[in-house]
């Protein structure tokens, strides 16, 4: 076997999935991709061939300033040699704290963590104890808010969770708000919280967000806003500051620590102190508890990536440097005569791409292609995750694969997908069956 085809062997051997992130599996992915990577550096990846990949995936959106960014790199380091993980709260930990509710203009208190999912949940079960409520309002048009039972079980991939676990989540959709109104009035005294992204590839329409939070207001609800991509991306304050909202609680992941693991709850004193052991005699919420949750190493990461925002501007870039992709491959595709069906769209500092067939629908087969072509071209584009890194040399690098690419997907919309697309389509993770 290939180097590429005994490492894909041993990943499904030794793990189920071939990888710890869904997004990472190889069903997400052209045939051509390479199956493991061995290293990044700023935009790029290596895979353990050695090939080398100008690199949009960007850890699933986790690195926003570029893989191993040396002052971010050194700063992990030099908590590492402080012992890393100690018998008590660090310095690290309290300075951590300090920054991220200096910067979050909602963030009154804050519990860390390692992933995006233990913090989710712990706003869901902090909103439940603070309101008394058991229902949760979750934004159907949102694709990931956990892999816990509450939201996993309301996808299609449900097998292993009771119904009774999901019966309580209800789902509203976005930028309409009498779907959430409905909510409402059906459990007009029984909605714990209210959770959704503040704008995916869509942004708010008509004050939306304003809107739901007067809504969670009026109802005692909590307005919890899931940040996991768009803070530390719409803006070094979160995607609340640009659009001028202030929810309740709020969680942040990725991008926080360029590519560390370090999630953060944020919110109100008085909903997260609910966790608090000062208050004798009051009733305990077991909020968030990890013996990893304030590795120094990825705190000492969190509070230099806030520093390098800063120096960099790194926010700016991301902005500037996504209208010019979009632009720039939007007119190859008008140039080629694909645009009804080739179209980067959405926000952006955060942009994506759609791939339709001949018959103008969304077709994971022509997206796949796509995929592929750029892989053809050193380009790994399995999704648009833009980092500060990507500069000048790379957005030349892109426009050149992507005309490349786009001119097989011209070919293959005249001559049929078959011709062209080697291996199988790329899937969506959020299935029932294999």
């Amino acid at each position: 076997m290939s180097n590429k085809e005994e490492y894909r062997k041993k990943l499904h051997d030794l793990i189920p999935g071939g990888a710890h992130t869904y997004s990472r599996g190889d069903d997400q992915y052209p045939s051509n991709a390479p199956s493991i990577l061995a290293r990044g550096k700023g935009a790029y990846v290596w895979d353990s061939d050695g090939n080398k990949f100008l690199d949009y995936g960007m850890a699933l959106r986790a690195v926003t300033i570029g893989y191993d960014h040396d002052p971010i790199s050194e700063a992990a380091i030099a908590e590492i040699k402080k012992g890393n993980n100690l018998s008590r709260a660090s310095v690290t930990e309290c300075e951590a704290a300090e920054k991220i509710c200096e910067l979050i203009p909602s963030a009154e208190m804050v519990k860390f963590a390692k992933n995006g999912s233990t913090v989710t949940s712990a706003a869901v079960k902090l909103s439940r104890a603070y309101t008394g409520k058991k229902y949760v309002a979750i934004c159907a048009d949102h694709p990931f808010f956990t892999y816990d039972d509450w939201f996993i079980g309301t996808t299609p991939v449900s097998k292993g969770i009771p119904a009774e676990h999901t019966s309580l989540s209800l789902k509203f959709n976005y930028n309409d708000i009498a779907s959430l109104q409905a909510i409402f009035d059906r459990y007009p005294d029984e909605i714990a919280a209210v959770i959704m992204e503040p704008a995916t590839v869509v942004e708010p329409r008509d004050n939306f967000l304003l809107k739901v939070k007067d809504l969670c207001a009026k109802y005692a609800s909590v307005f919890i806003l899931d940040e996991m991509i768009t803070g530390f991306r719409f803006d070094i304050q979160g995607a609340q500051k640009y659009y001028g909202v202030t929810p309740d609680l709020s969680t942040f992941g990725k991008g926080m620590a360029n590519g560390f693991s370090v999630a953060a709850l944020v919110g109100k004193k008085e909903i997260l102190n609910q966790g608090g052991i000062l208050e004798e005699g009051k009733e305990r919420v077991f909020l968030i508890s990890t013996t990893y949750g304030a590795e120094m190493c990825g705190l000492g990461a969190f509070c230099k990536t806030v520093d390098e925002y800063k120096r960099l501007n790194v926010t700016d870039h991301l902005w500037q440097y996504g209208n010019r992709l979009m632009s720039g491959i939007n007119a190859i595709a008008k140039e080629l005569g694909v645009q009804d069906y080739f179209e980067v769209a959405g926000i952006a500092c955060s942009p994506y791409y759609v791939a339709k067939n001949k018959n103008k629908e969304i077709d994971l087969g022509f997206k796949t292609l796509f995929s592929q072509e750029m892989i053809n071209n050193n380009v790994l584009m399995p999704f648009i995750a833009l980092a500060f890194e990507h500069g000048e040399e790379e957005l030349k690098i892109t426009l050149e694969a992507a005309r490349k690419a786009l001119i097989i997907y011209a070919k293959a919309l005249d001559e049929g997908l078959d011709r062209y697309l080697k291996g199988k389509p790329v899937k969506l993770v959020f299935r029932k069956y294999n």
